[in-house]
């Protein structure tokens, strides 16, 4: 049906004194003696569109004071008293009829509570505010990478070999259960491509392959991982933005990654005020002052070795040790972020033992040419390294780990034919977004949430 976003009737006073039709689903309704009222929001808006109902001259309305029911509602638009415009309605039409048991009755859920229903939850303001920084932050990272020449690279989300090496794959089969194979093998050999097949964990195996001839490319889609981890910074399925880049080093990635990160937040802060004072005002307290500073800061550049020096001089207990050669934890590194640096850092060269196949080997022999970024309240969102170029090495790495190398033989011949230094790193999507929403939980920065136990 014909009628005009709310977000346009509220913010262009070309339409103030004349007849217009919105539509939208009610969110709060006021009923008095003359007068009835309903504000109504169909999603273009943050903010609600306030519809007066003058009782002389309307009837037939009650069943549009429901929260939750949709409406069509013909009127004059007027200057609202808090700005923008309000509708003094002349007809309402009911699209879609709501009982009273609608579950959305308070003004405030916990975010909990509204995970019960995800397909409701998004007509609240948090998730209206959410999808809308989601919507407009993935269009600005494409715009980041357009804008510099990278190619956009649909990398397969079935593959036969697991990135991360870690085996946390979600197997990808046509088979029911059945007994009558002897062994996992002979299973495998009878399933649809023949060998075992996965969900990906990574497009970057394939990144580098195109980045191999076009330079400078970039994925964005989802990734899976089997991991069973239930804590606020997981979920089984994934955003990922993976560039790839080659003739680059891990100081030129490190850059480009600083670079990217800043781009975003400056892009959301001029295109999304409305949210982010939301978020500021309900999640956390100071977002805006943390997002503008980190634009005008340049991040740190931490080597691990220094980070464990830091942290076990710190004058406070871990829960988890930290010791030279282990993995930072969450606590590590939001001390490192929240109390030391006060700003995001990049840890470089961690130990090779605790980092993946695929990263180059420094001179040392002890660590790897990588780096996580870290930033504030979030902890990583950013894993990157250089790529080992070096075919023998690469090779030694993966036996090392005991890795099936038939999987990986266009990867290693990438080192075999004009082999180039190259880099690249993930960016974890919902990571970042829960860095500039102040959410603290990734189940509530993505539509439906797949965690352990949990799909619908």
């Amino acid at each position: 049906m014909k009628h005009i976003d709310i977000k346009d009737v509220m913010n262009d006073a070309s339409y103030i004194d004349k007849e217009v039709t919105v539509c939208g689903w009610v969110r709060t309704s006021r009923d008095s003696k003359n007068v009835a009222f309903l504000e109504i929001n169909d999603g273009t808006s943050l903010k609600h569109l306030q519809i007066v109902i003058d009782k002389a001259v309307m009837s037939g309305y009650e069943n549009a004071l429901r929260l939750g029911t949709s409406v069509c509602v013909k009127g004059v638009a007027v200057p609202a008293r808090q700005g923008g415009a309000e509708i003094n309605a002349t007809s309402i039409e009911v699209l879609g009829e709501c009982p009273l048991d609608y579950p959305l009755q308070k003004k405030r859920h916990t975010l909990e509570f509204l995970r019960t229903m995800p397909h409701l939850r998004v007509r609240t303001n948090t998730f209206n505010a959410v999808f809308r920084v989601r919507s407009v932050m993935a269009n600005t990272i494409h715009t980041y990478f357009q804008d510099r020449g990278y190619v956009y690279i649909h990398t397969p989300l079935i593959t036969g070999s697991d990135c991360e090496g870690a085996g946390e794959v979600f197997r990808v089969t046509t088979h029911g259960f059945d007994t009558e194979y002897k062994d996992e093998q002979e299973y495998y050999a009878n399933d649809f491509f023949g060998k075992k097949a996965g969900l990906s964990v990574s497009g970057q195996l394939e990144g580098e392959v195109a980045a191999m001839a076009l330079g400078k490319i970039y994925t964005f889609g989802p990734s899976f991982r089997a991991e069973n981890s239930n804590t606020p910074r997981h979920v089984a399925e994934f955003w990922h933005v993976e560039p790839e880049v080659a003739f680059a080093e891990l100081p030129d990635i490190i850059a480009i990654a600083e670079d990217m990160i800043k781009y975003i937040i400056k892009d959301i802060l001029k295109k999304c005020p409305d949210e982010l004072a939301f978020f500021d005002a309900h999640f956390e307290k100071g977002l805006l002052d943390k997002l503008n500073s980190l634009v005008e800061t340049d991040f740190a550049v931490l080597d691990y070795t220094d980070a464990i020096d830091i942290l076990k001089k710190a004058d406070k207990e871990f829960a988890y040790p930290c010791d030279w050669g282990c993995d930072l934890q969450t606590e590590h590194e939001r001390y490192i972020t929240e109390e030391v640096f006060k700003k995001p850092v990049f840890i470089i060269n961690y130990p090779k033992a605790i980092k993946s196949f695929y990263m180059k080997q420094n001179p040392d022999g002890k660590t790897v040419a990588a780096t996580d970024l870290l930033v504030p309240g979030v902890g990583e969102i950013i894993g990157c390294s250089e790529r080992e170029a070096d075919y023998d090495k690469l090779l030694s790495a993966m036996k090392e780990r005991n890795m099936d190398l038939d999987a990986y033989t266009d990867y290693l011949e990438l080192r075999k034919f004009g082999s180039v230094p190259h880099s690249g790193f993930g960016l974890g999507f919902e990571r970042i977004l829960m860095y500039v929403t102040g959410i603290s939980n990734i189940r509530d920065v993505i539509l439906y949430p797949r965690t352990v136990g949990n799909v619908r």
